[in-house]
Formats: C-alpha cells, structure tokens, sequence
C-alpha cells in the first residue's frame, strides 16, 4: 500500500467521480483508477461502488477512510515539524473574524504575513463570535478576532483589543437599563459580544428586553437610530465610527464589551499557525 492509493480514494470520496478526482491531482483518468483497483487487489475487497452516476464508497471504503485521512494527515504533519526544524513556514491558518469587527486591522496584517510567508495557505472565516470561540475550541480555527461579554473557554488564550462601554442611540441620557427596555430597542446580532453584555446585564436585573431589530453591521443600526426608527445599544467606539452627529447615551448599569484576539493556547496549531499567531499579539 502506497501513500498516492491513500490519496486517491480520499480525492474520489471528496468529488464523487473519477474524473473529478484525478483532475484535482492532476493525473490521467486511467492512472486513479489502476492505483484505485491495487488498493482494493491489496485489501481483498471493494473500496467503490462505479456507475454512470459515479462512484459511491462501499461498507469497506467507508471504514478505510477515516485510516487513509489520518495517514496523510501524519505524513503532511512529519513535513510540516522539519520544515519548522529548518526555519521555514508551510502549511495552512484558518482566520476568524466576526462581521461587526470589520474595522480592525486583519487587511494589514495578513498583507504583512503572506509577504514574509508566502507559502503559507489563509483561509478566513466569518461567523459570530460564538461560532467562531467554538471553531477555536474544537479546532477548525487557529486565530479569531471575537466579540466578548464574559469568561472566555477553557484552553483558550487571548489579547485584548479593545474594551468599550455599550451605550443607547437614540436616547437622551443617562439612561437606566429599565427604563431603556420598556420599549422596543435594536441591538447587534445574537452570538455578538455587545449582543451577549446586553443579554447578560439584562438576565442579572431581572430584566426581559423586547429586541425589535438585530443585525450584525453596527453602523446599519446607528443610522437607523439616527432617523428616529428606535433606540439601538452599540459599542461607543462603533458609534464614533458611523460619523453621526449624534450623541448617545450612557447607560446606568455600565455594559461593557471586549474585542478579543483569541487562540487555543495548547492546541496543535501547525507552525503557520503560530507563526501568525505570534505576530498578531505583537502588532
């Protein structure tokens, strides 16, 4: 058995024709499916199911497949820890940003990075901050620019960005939680950290918030809140940005959210991974 009989059934599994797959690798048609029968000669049983659709795995190809993913996944693990030996950076880093952290610096430094790293894969991902702490968690994310309330994961690590006071547009203020609530108000997206210090204040004073519009862009709801459509609750610093001549009010309790740069502190991050990592928590 052979590493490229690994690889392509994992490629035939992936894209579901022959012809797919061997024009992913960049081989003749005939060679995947030579290499493909010696696999199933050297295993005694069918690996694929062939038709004019396709092919599908059989009960015998599904069960080799978690073992052919994990192999390859060892020998690209081996390449990657001595090109780290030798100084060099390979590989792959998944980036994480939430919608409403548009305005920070990624652009910048991700020019930076590919420039002295151009070998490197950057996939960037954008979901809410919960969606994206969960990624860090489970793995499927290395670095992530979140949104927070409280207490980050366990095994998770992080910078702070910036730390904000939440405030009403479209209100004059001071203005008590209470009071604020009573009617309807705007306010960021579920899964957000100014959406969850919003949650959090409200749940600790008893309080239950009638939410008449949520989106995930800040400025969208400070404009609204500017032409008279109701009262959002925004982070200040997203407030200034909008550019309104518009003055918000401060909220009695204090709400505070942070902008986090947020990493599994011992995961297995690959050394691109690191290597972007490192250089975000200096910049």
């Amino acid at each position: 058995m052979e590493l490229r009989h690994l690889r392509y059934l994992v490629a035939v599994a992936e894209e579901g024709t022959v012809t797919a797959a061997a024009a992913r690798l960049h081989v003749a048609q005939p060679g995947v499916s030579a290499q493909l029968r010696q696999l199933e000669r050297e295993l005694g049983e069918p690996l694929l199911v062939r038709s004019a659709q396709g092919v599908a795995l059989t009960e015998a190809g599904t069960a080799v497949l978690p073992f052919a993913h994990a192999a390859l996944a060892a020998v690209e693990g081996a390449r990657l820890a001595v090109d780290e030996l030798k100084g060099l950076v390979r590989g792959r880093v998944v980036v994480g940003m939430a919608p409403s952290l548009a305005a920070t610096d990624l652009p910048e430094l991700l020019a930076e990075f590919r420039a002295a790293h151009p070998r490197v894969e950057v996939v960037l991902r954008e979901g809410t901050s919960a969606e994206l702490l969960s990624g860090l968690v489970g793995g499927t994310v290395d670095l992530a620019w979140v949104g927070v309330a409280e207490e980050l994961p366990a095994g998770i690590e992080s910078r702070t960005v910036t730390d904000q006071v939440l405030v009403a547009v479209g209100r004059a203020g001071p203005v008590e939680l209470a009071d604020l609530v009573r009617g309807p108000v705007m306010c960021m997206a579920a899964g957000s950290g100014p959406r969850a210090a919003f949650d959090l204040a409200c749940a600790r004073a008893g309080l239950r918030p009638t939410v008449a519009f949520e989106a995930g862009d800040p400025l969208l709801l400070a404009r609204l809140a500017a032409r008279g459509l109701g009262v959002a609750v925004l982070p200040a610093g997203a407030v200034r940005a909008a550019g309104l001549e518009l003055e918000p009010a401060p909220i009695v309790p204090e709400m505070r959210s942070r902008i986090l740069l947020a990493w599994r502190g011992a995961g297995p991050n690959g050394p691109a991974a690191r290597a972007l990592i490192a250089r975000a928590a200096r910049s």
